[in-house]
């Protein structure tokens, strides 16, 4: 049975994706900020956010939020991280790929997680010591063994241009010993496709708590594990991420930690 903040977040993700769903016919007409350099951000972000906000600060006022486009407002130990429309630019081009994410932390630590795919109908839920969860269906990370036959996602982050050659060092030294390599353009979706045996492995550079905190929690919860590029347990400060299986995430970090440079070693 889902816990009560499980319940609560996934009626704020469903009131998103709604929100996402019922524009999707006027993406052309949608007023469209880049808020830098190729990171832009819609009306439709913008409204999704406000609906999951208005779900759980009626349920959790005192609760501190962080929001991928409102910020940080209050303060706590818990704190709820929220990215309303992660594949955003999947989203603006009519790329069906792309979802609501929403995480519950406890002094920094993910307690609580959804991510949810509304053109899918497709919903991942997960608590601290609970498991992982499809659409009421238990979930478990992928059996393989090591990168032999391993389908890997990772993505190329535009905020970190500045890495690309190693980026690619490291996606060359993956796709010499995986199967295949997949580039989906949203990190919560492809952690979530981890959780759910889909597939066996996920890196990448730079990505923001938005990004990533629902998303690793359900890949714990399904079995598996998520570190930095050293290896190092945990949400990574860093933003560089690896998460899979336990011995495909270890065969990730040997793999990586030869062509990361040391700036991406870094904690």
């Amino acid at each position: 049975m889902a816990r009560p903040h499980v319940t609560i977040a996934a009626r704020a993700a469903r009131s998103a994706g709604n929100v996402i769903l019922r524009y999707m016919n006027r993406i052309d007409g949608l007023n469209i900020v880049e808020k830098q350099q190729l990171d832009f951000v819609s009306e439709v972000d913008k409204l999704a956010e406000a609906e999951i906000i208005k779900e759980l600060r009626r349920a959790y006022p005192d609760h501190a939020i962080l929001a991928e486009e409102s910020g940080a407002t209050g303060k706590g130990p818990l704190t709820w991280v929220i990215d309303p429309l992660d594949g955003t630019h999947n989203y603006l081009r009519g790329i069906p790929h792309f979802c609501v994410s929403i995480a519950l932390l406890e002094k920094g630590v993910p307690i609580h997680a959804v991510v949810f795919d509304p053109l899918r109908d497709e919903l991942y839920t997960a608590s601290k010591g609970d498991g992982a969860y499809l659409n009421d269906r238990r979930m478990r990370v992928s059996k393989r063994e090591n990168l032999g036959g391993a389908m890997i996602a990772t993505g190329f982050p535009f905020r970190q241009r500045e890495h690309l050659v190693p980026q690619l060092d490291m996606t060359r030294a993956i796709l010499g010993q995986a199967e295949d390599i997949r580039r989906s353009g949203s990190a919560a979706l492809d952690l979530a496709y981890v959780a759910a045996g889909r597939y066996d492995g996920y890196f990448e550079i730079g990505l923001k708590p938005w990004d990533m905190a629902a998303g690793v929690l359900l890949v714990h919860e399904a079995g598996g594990r998520y570190c930095d590029f050293a290896g190092r347990d945990g949400i990574p400060a860093s933003g560089n991420i690896i998460a899979g299986n336990l011995n495909v995430a270890k065969a990730m970090v040997d793999a990586i930690g030869q062509q990361a440079t040391p700036e991406l070693l870094k904690a």
